[in-house]
């Protein structure tokens, strides 16, 4: 034992004496510190990051004389000589030409974003911190040619390129490689899975079709989060939002937000993170009374002011739906039903008019608390086997919240969950992973269907005391000496019914009937008679990459990757056909793509090719070249052109979905789906796809009375089961500085064929369309809507541009314009059936003016966006949505010794409320204040 002492002493200590110390600061050219920037000795991975105060200490094994870079988003990088333990190292870095940005996800590559194939937007860690919405996810709309469809407090839908839903299955969305669709969807749900904001490290859109290197789906334009490493910024941080929204209708209410990051290397080889975030508040309310009628195919549709009628059926209302029409009565009918009954006198019936009536119903508000809630936590453990920057991470990612989703009914979000479980193995070249998503729908449920199933309890009494009052009223007028039958009496004849019914048959809300009727409704997944949303699809994906430019000596860089998917859809029948248990699927690809840089490195040359097989199609492939091509001493004109295609596969909906949505039955289109029960009907898919009568020719058959011909849908020249999609684009570009501006300018054009559509199709449920039967059926009324899914005939094309320009006004402050025009190029009479739902404004602008240090530590930023009306369409109702005009903005104050941020900041200043869609609800405004504390 004395002989071993000595001997640990000695190498303890000349381990000791082998460490390198390095310390400093970083600050910018106006002396202001610089918390968050890489401090890495060049040639190695070994580094750290600088703290709140822009101070560091760097300790390596490393021997003097060595360098060490210094490198932040929007700085120029520095480089400074170490040449003996303990020194130290100041570094003053310039604010950099945002053209010499890194992204990484236009090529799979790094690359500065001049180099880019396509267009790119990019938004950083300075970005979110000088965001001016509370949500720096909603601060995205600001970027160029980036929509945001706000639904929700805690839902919100970001799209690009027109063709916008909130289910928005033609746009992708990636958190550190991981797709964050919804498995029984097929689409994000906003952040709720995301990234809190001290996580992220930068968010990359691109716009147009990226198929050919991330598959199907990637279709109108993809998002990409990446998280901040531990390695690289570990250390503590946190931050509390609190404030205000604003609305008319919902008055005010205050919304909490709280957030903390904990990371921690443990050595070279191991380091964590936990990072966790919770927000809660009062959604914005949806109180649409209207009723939308039916239109034309492609316009808007009629409006009905509240109440219209005995049988309004208000857009925001539920329960309204059920009438005594859909038991082919009338309220005469009903009257004298009682009058035969002897519950009312002879001849009382005659007082009572051959009308539709239907129930009530109740507002969107009795039947959801408008709580929006989310929880979102992220864990990884990151290894380094080697020592450098190959790297081994498992990682766990748990969203849950509550919140409204409006697809072809309107939902309420309660206590959803979704989770994703990764293992990647990856380094400077390649990457391989596997992870898995599950998505549990928890207590969500249709709103719609809630009134619809509550209003159905009691439905013959109500309408019983309906016909009774209605008549006792009308006779009580004539006693009087009025008139029943004139039209302003029988509707105040018509009211004191409703109101007679109502109170003596209509649970009311917030009475003990009415939550227990509620509750059971809820709690019961059978369409029919509860609304409950079961949904616990799962997703399991694998993929890789590998990047062979070390191999070939930097001659080229040449990617292959390939990737596999498998569905496994289980919703016990109450979204899909998967009554008898869950039905699964796969799809797979492989990609190959180069790089060659030529004359002097001016010149960028891309290729890449990708091959797609999904179990129920033939493969696709999808081809993409560009050329990019640097003029300027400096290689300050950056010239880009590309041909890219992308393939949308129908997602799981679209294969085998079998829901009632009151207005019509969705009914997916895959083979195995043709002959499984739908809900509500003795029908099957194969009655909706090749026994239906085409839409628009229902309409101009009751229209004239039946003297008009039917046409079958198979008649038409409609694909009858739907196949993938595919999109060809053509894109050019423009990045450079032309004086005082830095210019980005992309212009695009873009052809689809077999664009999948949507469409409402008449069935006869016991005719055919063949003979004299169908006709007969429609002409009685004898009839299911299906809504299908196929693809147009017809020629869809879109083609746009955005141009944006960027300056620094008097030295400090920044400036910016952008300006996006997008058009559909579209026939409706070549496919009168077929909704583009192009749901995108022509014309775009918006403005931005900033200053991070106005006066010492003192920050503001002012975002402003003009849009002008555009229409939208969707199965809930078509709606032409007005122009409008929203400002927000912040100021920020930063107190050095505090190692905090705070902010003051509104969104939507003007008080104006908008609409992104219709049937969503109104938003109102904002206000917040922030702390952030070390990030």
């Amino acid at each position: 034992m004395k002989t071993i002492l000595p001997i640990l002493a000695f190498f303890f200590s000349g381990f000791c004496l082998s460490q390198t110390t390095v310390k400093g600061s970083v600050v910018d050219d106006n002396n202001q510190p610089i918390p968050g920037v890489n401090i890495v000795i060049i040639g190695t991975s070994t580094g750290t990051v600088s703290d709140f105060d822009g101070n560091f200490i760097l300790t390596t094994n490393e021997t003097p004389p060595f360098s060490v870079q210094a490198s932040s988003v929007g700085f120029e990088t520095a480089i400074q000589e170490v040449t003996a333990n303990n020194q130290t190292v100041d570094f003053i870095l310039n604010e950099g030409n945002k053209l010499d940005e890194i992204v990484i996800s236009a090529s799979r590559t790094p690359e500065s974003v001049r180099e880019s194939p396509v267009t790119i937007e990019r938004f950083d860690i300075k970005d979110i911190k000088f965001a001016s919405s509370p949500n720096f996810y909603t601060s995205l709309e600001n970027l160029k040619g980036v929509d945001v469809h706000q639904g929700s407090l805690t839902f919100n839908s970001v799209n690009t390129r027109g063709f916008a839903t909130y289910a928005n299955t033609r746009f992708v969305q990636l958190v550190d490689g991981m797709d964050n669709a919804l498995p029984g969807l097929n689409f994000a749900l906003g952040n709720i899975l995301g990234l809190s904001e001290l996580d992220i490290n930068s968010v990359e859109i691109l716009p147009g079709a990226s198929s050919a290197l991330y598959g199907a789906n990637a279709f109108n334009g993809i998002l990409f989060m990446t998280s901040k490493n531990p390695f690289d910024y570990h250390g503590v941080s946190a931050y509390y939002k609190t404030g205000l929204t604003v609305q008319d209708e919902a008055g005010d209410n205050q919304f909490h937000d709280f957030g903390v990051r904990a990371a921690h290397v443990f050595s070279d080889k191991f380091a964590a993170k936990a990072s966790f975030s919770y927000m809660r508040g009062t959604d914005w309310y949806a109180s649409d009374n209207n009723q939308y009628t039916l239109g034309p195919v492609g316009t808007a549709d009629a409006i009905q002011p509240f109440r219209s009628g005995p049988a309004h059926d208000g857009l925001n209302i539920y329960g309204d739906e059920v009438s005594l029409a859909a038991n082919g009565l009338n309220l005469n009918q009903v009257a004298q039903q009682l009058e035969a009954g002897g519950i009312l006198p002879p001849g009382a019936s005659m007082l009572v008019p051959e009308v539709n009536v239907a129930r009530t119903g109740y507002r969107e508000s009795d039947l959801t608390d408008y709580k929006a809630e989310s929880i979102k936590a992220y864990f990884t453990l990151n290894y380094r086997p080697f020592g450098d920057n190959t790297e081994i991470v498992l990682s766990s990612k748990i969203g849950k919240g509550s919140s409204i989703y409006q697809g072809a009914n309107r939902y309420a979000i309660k206590d959803f969950d979704l989770q994703q479980h990764k293992l990647e193995f990856k380094g400077d070249n390649f990457f391989l992973r596997g992870y898995t998503t599950i998505e549990n729908a928890g207590n969500s449920y249709d709103m719609r269907f809630t009134g619809i199933n509550m209003n159905k309890v009691g439905a013959t009494q109500w309408f019983g005391a309906y016909a009774a009052a209605y008549a006792q009223g009308a006779g009580q007028i004539l006693a009087g000496g009025g008139n029943p039958n004139d039209p302003a009496t029988q509707s105040q004849i018509h009211a004191g019914a409703r109101v007679f019914a109502d109170t003596n048959f209509t649970p009311q809300p917030g009475s003990p009937e009415f939550k227990a009727l509620f509750n059971k409704v809820t709690s019961d997944p059978d369409v029919t008679t509860g609304s409950k949303l079961v949904d616990n699809t799962k997703m399991h994906i694998g993929e890789g990459n590998y990047n062979f430019k070390d191999l070939l000596n930097n001659v080229m860089d040449l990617q292959i990757g390939g990737s596999y998917r498998e569905y496994s859809l289980n919703s016990s029948g109450s979204v899909f056909t998967d009554y008898d248990g869950s039905i699964d699927y796969h799809e797979y690809g492989a990609y190959i793509q180069g790089i060659k840089k030529l004359m002097d490195d001016r010149l960028k040359i891309t290729a890449s090719l990708r091959l797609d097989k999904n179990e129920f199609f033939d493969p696709r492939h999808s081809p993409r070249l560009s050329l990019g091509y640097s003029a300027g001493e400096n290689k300050e004109h950056n010239f880009r052109a590309s041909f890219q295609t992308g393939f949308r596969n129908p997602h799981t909906q679209a294969l085998f979905i079998g829901f009632d949505v009151s207005r019509a039955i969705l009914v997916g289109a895959a083979p195995d789906n043709l002959d499984r029960d739908l809900p509500n009907t003795d029908l099957t898919g194969r009655d909706a796809y090749f026994n239906s009568y085409t839409l628009s020719s229902v309409l101009a058959f009751q229209a004239s009375g039946g003297t008009t011909q039917l046409m079958p849908v198979r008649g038409t020249g409609i694909t009858p089961l739907v196949e993938q999609e595919k999109v060809t684009a053509f894109d050019v570009g423009y990045r450079g500085k032309l004086g005082i501006f830095t210019v980005d300018f992309n212009a695009y054009y873009s052809t689809y064929n077999n664009f999948i559509a949507e469409k409402l199709v008449v069935t006869p449920k016991t005719g055919s369309v063949n003979d004299a039967t169908g006709v007969l059926d429609v002409a009685g009324g004898n009839v299911q809507i299906f809504n299908v899914f196929t693809n147009s005939s017809a020629d869809v094309n879109s083609y746009g541009g955005v141009v944006g320009l960027s300056t620094k006004i008097a030295k400090d402050y920044d400036f910016g314009v952008n300006y996006t025009y997008a058009k559909l190029d579209f026939d409706q009479a070549s496919d009168p059936d077929f909704s583009a739902g192009f749901n995108t404004p022509e014309h775009k602008i918006k403005v931005s003016l900033g200053n991070s240090q106005l006066f010492k530590n003192f920050g503001f930023n002012i975002n402003a966006r003009w849009s002008d009306e555009y229409l939208w369409q969707a199965s809930i109702a078509n709606a032409v949505i007005p122009s409008r005009t929203v400002v927000d903005a912040q100021i920020n104050y930063t107190i050095p010794s505090m190692k905090s941020v705070f902010k003051v900041g509104g969104t939507n200043l003007g008080g104006k409320e908008f609409q992104s869609a219709i049937g969503s609800p109104f938003i109102g405004s904002q206000y917040f204040i922030s702390w952030t504390i070390n990030n």
